[in-house]
């Protein structure tokens, strides 16, 4: 156990049911402060680093497990067994939201609810029945210019990513997060999370989830969030007013409101 606490740089605060907070590619659990002291006084938080982020211990990496996203969802899985965590509320962000589905799928029983902000299924189009946001050959450019300059690309993709020109800090917070992570982790984790294609998987879920998706986003569009609502049964998406990939740094108040609304209205 505390192996695997040490692993992930598992923190954990408050009490009551607990709620699994789940970053995105190149973040970390601070990517969370501006979130988790609204629910800190009515759950249990949980956050941790995934191996190959922020604080998490380097060593644990392997290039073999991490090659798919099952391999972070097992990370998930080891959390939440090392604690004895049940009746979990999930909140993952971005690529994070299908490891928590996957985790999910493996294990149904330890999870009330799932709540996924700036959730894909995939990333790629293919038309003309799915609307992904990138063509293949981009997916490969982007992919490409990261092998090549990862600081560069990392400090000319965040701002574009978190969208809020007025508050160019918040692109600076994340370019500095891409750029903390170690190169050849992140590529990897990078072409896993924008290669993969979990669409199938969607139909396998049968927890309560609410979709979160942002009114123009860079690397969700609209048309994903619509995607997944089709196909997550009895899933609510709430179109937020944010703009960009990451509300919960740039509109935490909204994200707050929407997830506590969720919450009371499913309890």
């Amino acid at each position: 156990m505390r192996d695997i606490l040490a692993r992930n740089n598992v923190l954990v605060f408050g009490e009551g049911q607990p709620m699994l907070f789940a970053h995105g590619f190149g973040c970390d659990l601070n990517m969370w402060r501006f979130v988790t002291p609204a629910f800190e006084k009515q759950y249990k938080i949980i956050l941790f680093d995934y191996v190959g982020s922020g604080k998490s211990d380097m060593t644990a990496y392997n290039v073999e497990k991490y090659n798919d996203l099952n391999g972070y969802a097992k990370d998930i899985l080891d959390i939440v067994a090392a604690l004895d965590l049940n009746n979990i509320i999930f909140v993952g962000h971005s690529v994070s939201c299908m490891i928590g589905l996957l985790a999910s799928i493996k294990q149904p029983n330890r999870f009330s609810k799932m709540i996924f902000i700036g959730p894909s299924a995939r990333y790629i189009n293919e038309a003309p029945s799915y609307v992904g946001g990138f063509e293949k050959k981009d997916i490969e450019e982007l992919l490409e210019t990261m092998d090549k300059n990862y600081i560069g690309w990392a400090n000319f993709l965040a701002p574009a990513i978190m969208k809020n020109p007025d508050r160019p800090e918040l692109g600076e917070e994340l370019a500095e997060s891409f750029c903390s992570t170690d190169p050849i982790i992140a590529m990897q984790f990078a072409e896993v999370t924008f290669l993969s294609d979990n669409r199938e998987d969607l139909s396998k879920i049968n927890i309560p989830t609410l979709i979160l998706q942002c009114s123009d986003d860079l690397i969700a569009p609209l048309e994903v969030g619509s995607y997944l609502q089709q196909q997550i049964k009895g899933s609510t998406l709430k179109i937020m007013k944010a703009t960009g990939h990451c509300p919960h740094m740039s509109a935490p108040g909204e994200t707050i409101d929407l997830i506590s609304d969720y919450l009371t209205n499913a309890n």
